[in-house]
């Protein structure tokens, strides 16, 4: 029987009246030895670390969640020959190993939990059980939000619209914008969805090792990351801890969503007094999850998808963070504070624990995920002068005031 993940205490999910009822995923991940299949939990420090914090704020609005997910081989395959061109054969690595993917990913809630906490307890779930046969049912729901998806014409889910004996399977990217689809679908049917949403980053790790490699152990390893809005997905290299940015911020005067967005309406973009554009004098971020009664002036959970093939010991880690450590710290200080650290979850503690320093009020979570060469960056520490400047400028701050 399938585990359900929980990592802390939740107030109760909205609730669909139509639920996906069956999953697979696990919260451990199998890998191969020479004395047979391994278990591991997901939620062991030295595995995935975690560190989340409400700051100053009332509420937490900031969730998590990861899962061992089982997903059909030959999508798997088809996703890797399309994004890398490699002929990856699962049966090199039988059955059940060649069906795991490892689904890691940070939901920042805004006008309320609601929404980041129904994402961290179904969209894993969601994103494993979804068919090509939901897609129809799917895009005529689209379609009746009116306003700007009137003209939406499925995006990379066009070809499974229509149905047909020759429909392709999915690849990744069709799976991960059915599911997120699919789940503002669902949230459709609260009313608190309409006036509350979230940012979600997620990332899937999927090794393509023979016998299989757990995936912070793997010489090959496929990345594919969905997001909306503005949490983030970095990953640290091992040569200089150089940070590679796998998304960026869905706002409003972003250069791509400024171009999707002017197309339907030009003057909805609003600067606030602080100088930042908010759409429809509302939003920061023009995709994300809820947000229902936005959908018609151009707000879509359609996610960006990027995919990388991570190979050898290149790269030591993967961060996710929320807007929390985002607006606080640059990349080059995200990456250089796990660095060195002994295991991920010291390395995410690192990470919350400077921005609490700095003064950083607001919810803030950072998850780090090891990869196979963790613990093997060379070169120097790039920001350490700098951040030692900014700990003594930050003394005496409201917060600092209160630690």
């Amino acid at each position: 029987m399938a585990l359900r993940l929980v990592h802390r205490p939740l107030k109760p999910p909205i609730y669909s009246p139509r639920r996906i009822l069956f999953a697979a995923y696990h919260d451990y991940i199998r890998f191969s030895n020479p004395g047979g299949t391994i278990r591991l939990p997901l939620n062991s420090p030295k595995v995935i670390g975690v560190a989340n914090s409400r700051g100053n704020r009332s509420h937490q609005e900031d969730f998590y969640a990861f899962a061992s997910l089982s997903l059909d081989p030959e999508e798997l395959r088809l996703s890797v020959k399309k994004s890398f061109g490699i002929d990856w054969d699962p049966q090199s690595i039988g059955e059940p190993l060649s069906r795991q993917a490892v689904f890691v990913g940070v939901y920042d809630g805004h006008g309320g939990s609601a929404v980041s906490q129904f994402l961290r307890q179904e969209l894993h779930g969601t994103f494993e059980s979804v068919t090509p046969s939901m897609v129809p049912e799917l895009y005529l729901w689209i379609k009746e939000l009116g306003g700007y998806f009137k003209r939406f014409k499925g995006g990379v889910l066009a070809p499974w619209i229509h149905t047909s004996e020759n429909q392709p399977k999915f690849d990744l990217e069709a799976r991960a914008t059915t599911a997120f689809l699919e789940v503002n679908k669902q949230l459709s049917a609260d009313k608190v969805a309409q006036s509350s949403g979230a940012t979600a980053s997620v990332v899937i790790l999927h090794t393509l090792d023979a016998p299989a490699a757990p995936f912070f152990a793997a010489d090959r390893v496929a990345l594919t990351v969905a997001h909306c809005g503005d949490t983030r997905v970095l990953l640290c290299s091992t040569d200089g801890a150089k940070p590679l940015a796998m998304t960026e911020n869905h706002h409003a005067d972003a250069r791509i969503e400024s171009s999707r967005l002017r197309r339907l309406m030009s003057s909805s973009m609003v600067t606030d007094s602080f100088g930042e554009s908010r759409w429809m004098g509302a939003l920061a971020n023009t995709r994300g999850l809820g947000d229902l009664r936005y959908a018609k002036f151009g707000v879509t959970p359609e996610p960006e998808v990027r995919t990388k093939l991570l190979e050898g010991k290149e790269w030591a880690f993967i961060v996710l963070f929320s807007d929390g450590v985002s607006s606080v710290l640059s990349d080059d200080e995200v990456v250089d504070l796990a660095r060195d650290a002994p295991d991920p979850k010291t390395a995410a503690n690192r990470i919350l624990s400077f921005v609490e320093e700095l003064g950083g009020d607001d919810n803030t979570t950072a998850i780090v995920v090891p990869l196979a060469g963790w613990g093997k960056v060379t070169g120097p520490d790039k920001t350490r002068e700098l951040r030692e400047y900014r700990r003594q400028q930050a003394v005496g701050s409201e917060r600092q005031k209160r630690m």
